[in-house]
């Protein structure tokens, strides 16, 4: 891993491509949204496989826990969504953050991942969407180094570069992994959190408005968002980030229709929370804005079929 590779810059594909989803589902609630998108938007996205990743918070005392509790939350929006058939390409992924820059974590989700990128080509890649702890994809390059020229990684992760730290949940719970992934030269699009997709927020009342009895998927993405907001925000005003989406619309973003990027020299995640700018020959996308009503105007449609 320590021979960097200058590889192709990822253009935003044309046609139908093919996917797979790496999330922390059960952590908080704009995974589910994202998931729901990527699979009604099937016009140009086939969802090939969902991968559980590991997280740890109020909700699960441990990783292992985090990882379970999402994979059972995967399988709960499928049947919201009407993709039952998609649990058999579900897999269970890491119950542990890497112990260290050379040891993968296995699971079910890096032997698929690694099985099926070699179905794919440097010119015909497969698009990992990763929107959580990169534990998983990680274990995967660090198992068959060769795959990194047969997928691209799409990670919302970090802040922006301008940010004052970088203390970012899904980056700050394995930096270890983000660190692997960015020495691996893999053809990566970088979507930062505080500072760039902090801005893709969104209120309970204009989620009624707009999702409020379409369809039971609907209903139940307003309701954890609501239940969400009666925890946190206490009755002050008060909108969430629905981060995760901005990820899936990347692989959407036909002429920047939903969000800009810019090619930089990829940075290394520190384990002081800071990034080191530039320190390697290959680039990246990095994403520095959000089109914040056009995105939501395209996933409400959706979600409402």
């Amino acid at each position: 891993m320590d021979n960097f590779q200058l590889l192709n810059i990822p253009q935003i594909p044309k046609g139908t491509i093919d996917a797979v989803l790496d999330t922390d589902t059960y952590n908080e609630v704009d995974d589910q949204f994202a998931l729901a998108y990527m699979l009604r938007s099937e016009e140009r996205i086939n969802c090939r496989a969902i991968y559980a990743a590991p997280f740890t918070s109020h909700h699960a005392d441990t990783p292992a826990e985090g990882m379970e509790k999402s994979y059972q939350e995967i399988l709960n929006v499928l049947r919201l969504c009407g993709r039952e058939e998609m649990a058999k390409n579900s897999y269970r992924g890491a119950t542990a953050y890497l112990p260290n820059e050379q040891t993968p974590v296995l699971s079910d989700a890096v032997h698929d991942l690694v099985a099926r990128a070699h179905e794919y080509t440097e010119d015909a890649p497969l698009y990992v969407v990763a929107i959580g702890a990169i534990t998983n994809v990680a274990s995967a390059l660090l198992v068959d180094p060769g795959i990194a020229k047969k997928i691209v990684v799409i990670w919302l992760g970090g802040h922006a570069l301008h940010w004052e730290h970088n203390r970012e949940f899904n980056l700050m719970q394995d930096i270890a992994a983000a660190r692997v992934v960015m020495r691996s030269g893999v053809p990566m699009v970088l979507l930062p959190c505080s500072g760039v997709v902090s801005a893709f927020t969104v209120s309970v009342p204009e989620l009624r408005q707009w999702l409020s009895d379409a369809n039971p998927l609907c209903d139940y993405l307003v309701d954890i968002v609501a239940q969400f907001e009666a925890r946190v925000a206490k009755g002050k005003p008060w909108v969430k980030a629905i981060w995760d989406v901005t990820a899936v619309a990347w692989l959407l973003n036909d002429g920047e229709c939903f969000m800009q990027d810019r090619i930089i020299k990829a940075p290394l995640p520190e384990y002081s929370h800071s990034y080191t700018e530039n320190a390697f020959e290959h680039s990246i996308r990095y994403v520095w804005n959000i089109k914040r009503n056009a995105l939501f105007a395209d996933l409400f449609e959706k979600l409402r079929r």
